[in-house]
């Protein structure tokens, strides 16, 4: 297949299913059956998190500017003294706070997690298992929560979660909106929290893929790459505004029910020997 066609084809299924709650390595495993085996290549993996990286950043530009700004102003004028930082800046803080448990799980687990738990049924497990437990986190949830409602303890326990979907076929936007939702915290809020807390993650990964990648043999296709990356960027962008629409007014049962086929397609893939 054509490397633009095939960078095209991968930035839109790394932009649906890594902001929607159906776990993009749980889709991306089945890339080098469909798309050939350069799809895994580093080429494809730099651009595809420099894509979702631009979409989450861009999306969320004033956010952004918001925690920025008020975090610069609250340094210099209050110091270390959190307590009379503003919302946003301190939103600043838990966004960093609830980053350092993937940050940790990455360094000591990355090579492990590559080596052992790649695999179709474990993803299949997954899809189907923590699928079920977003269900009942969204069913039960409490819907009372804010972003101003945050705290050092709830942003730790969800960037714990983000930290367990380095497990491929979890989704690190559907364990980390399920375990918002179980904290309280009403749909909208959850899915911003999530995206924002997204970012810094990705960047880390993107930043080393592409070490890695000039580092090592992989000739990297600076063509194929932008074009993946613009085309993550893009519809991710879009995927971000309509999720948060959806999430006004909808459950995410239709996303439980997504995974829970998908994980008995592949248990059926895996038992006729197509992965």
């Amino acid at each position: 297949m054509d490397d633009y066609l095939r960078a095209i084809l991968l930035g839109i299924v790394q932009a649906v299913t890594e902001f929607l709650p159906i776990s993009s390595s749980g889709h991306l495993i089945l890339a080098p059956e469909i798309l050939g085996e350069d799809a895994s290549s580093l080429t494809f993996d730099v651009g595809l998190h420099v894509g979702t990286l631009m979409a989450v950043l861009g999306y969320f530009w004033r956010d952004w500017v918001r925690i920025g700004v008020a975090a610069l102003h609250d340094v210099r004028s209050e110091g270390v003294a959190v307590r009379r930082w503003s919302v946003d800046a301190r939103l600043g803080l838990l966004l960093a706070l609830g980053t350092i448990p993937a940050v940790i799980v990455g360094v000591l687990f990355e090579d492990w997690i590559e080596e052992n738990v790649r695999d179709p049924l474990v993803i299949a497990v997954m899809l189907i298992g923590v699928g079920i437990l977003i269900g009942i986190a969204d069913r039960y949830g409490s819907t009372i929560g804010r972003l101003v409602d945050m705290t050092p303890g709830r942003s730790f326990l969800i960037g714990c979660a983000q930290a367990a979907a380095l497990i491929p076929g979890v989704s690190r936007s559907g364990a980390t909106i399920a375990t918002a939702r179980t904290l309280g915290f009403d749909r909208p809020s959850a899915a911003r929290f999530s995206f924002l807390l997204s970012a810094p993650v990705v960047a880390g990964a993107g930043i080393l893929k592409f070490t890695e990648a000039i580092a090592g043999d992989d000739v990297i296709a600076w063509g194929p790459l932008l074009v993946g990356a613009a085309t993550a960027a893009l519809v991710g962008a879009l995927v971000i505004k309509g999720f948060m629409a959806f999430m006004q007014r909808a459950t995410l049962a239709v996303f439980v029910w997504y995974r829970i086929a998908l994980g008995l397609a592949v248990i059926a893939a895996v038992a006729m020997d197509v992965i």
